[in-house]
């Protein structure tokens, strides 16, 4: 099926689903990618806990951190569902650099994330990905911010009605009255973007290599596998990932390693124009529809 006609299916399959999204895949052998609107920007949750990562574990390598070294972390005493790890802790916490990174990758604690921030602020993170030639994703607030919103004030009873305004109070330009949706305030990137940041971390780059490979480990480890990965996970393949979610917003990127050699990196970053918390129909579409671009490639 040609390009053209398999992609304008696809959209209209998750305009159905109430879904819009944006989609790359890249085989990273060859180049070949195909997507939906990839260049598109989106506020990236969780997603920004990648290059922060990325940009810790590069300190770390030049000795400018160590990662063995212990933080005392305060507890985030969240109780509303969703946040995971230090985010949910009662009391404070040693814990060292190395494990905060963990935590942060594997789990998406965002109280470790914020941890990581407080020894690489946002601006730095940016300014990292700047350097190494990655231009498409800008990190400009802590992952704290992301627990300050309308859900967060509301009975869980009533999360469709946070649902509602995070879908109805956009603006054509991409701006939004909910800061943490608004791309010009929140952090932010595309697809192409993040795709981008998959292949630098895959493939020889500006990154240092041994670098690289931790955050491919720690992309690994993530246990958050509702989404991508049970179409991309097999005893034929891996799937290394990283998920993000807020609101009416779905994400995830990764990279599916097949043991015939071939390697895919996949972003798909959509929002929902459902007002639903619990979506398992559009985590079910998003991922079929990565699947089919890949699939596209794998010839």
């Amino acid at each position: 099926m040609p390009a053209e006609k398999l992609t304008s299916g696809l959209v209209a399959e998750l305009e159905d689903g109430g879904l819009r999204g944006s989609f790359l895949v890249r085989d990273l052998s060859s180049g070949n990618e195909i997507g939906i609107e990839p260049d598109l920007a989106f506020p990236v949750a969780s997603l920004i806990k990648v290059p922060l990562a990325t940009t810790t574990l590069d300190r770390i390598h030049r000795g400018e951190l160590d990662g063995s070294r212990r933080l005392e972390v305060q507890p985030g005493r969240v109780t509303t569902p969703g946040p995971t790890g230090l985010t949910r802790f009662q009391h404070p916490a040693q814990v060292s650099i190395d494990d905060l990174l963990y935590l942060s990758m594997a789990i998406s604690d965002n109280v470790a994330a914020d941890a990581l921030f407080d020894l690489t602020p946002p601006a730095a993170v940016t300014n990292a990905l700047r350097a190494w030639g990655l231009n498409g994703i800008t990190a400009r607030h802590r992952l704290g911010d992301l627990a300050d919103t309308p859900q967060e004030r509301l009975e869980p009873d009533k999360a469709h009605l946070a649902h509602s305004l995070a879908i109805g109070a956009g603006t054509a330009g991409r701006g939004h009255e909910i800061a943490q949706l608004d791309v010009t305030r929140a952090n932010s990137g595309s697809a192409r973007s993040f795709v981008d940041l998959l292949q630098a971390l895959w493939t020889p780059s500006n990154i240092d290599h041994a670098v690289a490979a931790r955050a491919r480990e720690l992309m690994g480890s993530n246990l958050l596998r509702q989404r991508l990965a049970p179409d991309f996970s097999s005893d034929a393949s891996t799937w290394s990932s990283k998920t993000g979610t807020l609101l009416n917003l779905r994400h995830e990127i990764g990279v599916v390693e097949h043991a015939d050699g071939q390697c895919f990196a996949i972003a798909a970053l959509t929002e929902s124009r459902v007002p639903a918390a619990t979506q398992p129909e559009a985590e079910i579409l998003m991922a079929r529809v990565a699947r089919t671009l890949r699939d596209h490639l794998r010839r």
